[in-house]
């Protein structure tokens, strides 16, 4: 497949075009800082504000697929306006894990031990993930990961379980996934295509 990954020099975007590139897959990073981007065989780094709506249409003109690696100052509406004019079928999105509930069925943004100071920073990916929930045009994805997503070192497939709406745990109780482990999950969705218009999680 042809994929454009906004946001491709970031922790997460760059494992994400590193793991599609390694299958074959043909990819598009944009940025604001394309050396930063992952030097690949498979990978093409450009330069691109994705906040300017017609620069962005630009540059995912004909691509099979869009995987979102962005903050989610970059709002959902925006990105599915890109979407719809450039026409392009599908959109996977690097979500965030406030919205997914915990054991006993409670958001983790509205459970007690959510930390009030992070609250500010998490939002927009719940109000991402409510207007992803309203689109019915565009065939997206929303891909939560643990609680925890950290650099660390890839452990592969077999890794790693995955879930819907409720935080995935290992058997400490605790929540966590690394960038390079989480790519193979998204790029395994890209392929698979097992999620569409839902949100799926993550965690060792």
């Amino acid at each position: 497949m042809k994929i454009a990954v906004l946001g491709a020099s970031g922790k997460g975007g760059s494992e994400i075009a590193k793991e599609a590139a390694a299958r074959g897959h043909e990819v598009i990073g944009l940025s604001r800082h394309p050396e930063a981007i992952p030097a690949a065989d498979g990978i093409t780094a450009k330069e691109c504000d994705v906040e300017n709506t017609d620069a962005l249409v630009e540059a995912i003109k004909g691509v099979d697929a869009v995987i979102s690696a962005l903050h989610f100052n970059v709002t959902a509406e925006h990105l599915l306006a890109a979407v719809k004019a450039a026409g392009v079928p599908r959109l996977l999105v690097m979500g965030g894990a406030a919205s997914l509930k915990n054991a006993d069925g409670v958001r983790l943004y509205d459970s007690p031990e959510f930390p009030e100071n992070i609250k500010p920073f998490v939002i927009g990916g719940i109000h991402f993930l409510d207007a992803l929930r309203e689109e019915q045009e565009v065939d997206w994805t929303f891909f939560s990961p643990a609680m925890l997503i950290f650099v660390g070192e890839r452990q592969g497939p077999g890794s790693f379980r995955l879930g819907t709406e409720e935080l995935v745990v290992d058997a400490n109780g605790e929540s966590k996934i690394s960038y390079a482990d989480y790519a193979i999950a998204m790029v395994d969705e890209l392929e698979a295509h097992n999620h569409s218009r839902s949100r799926f999680t993550v965690g060792y």
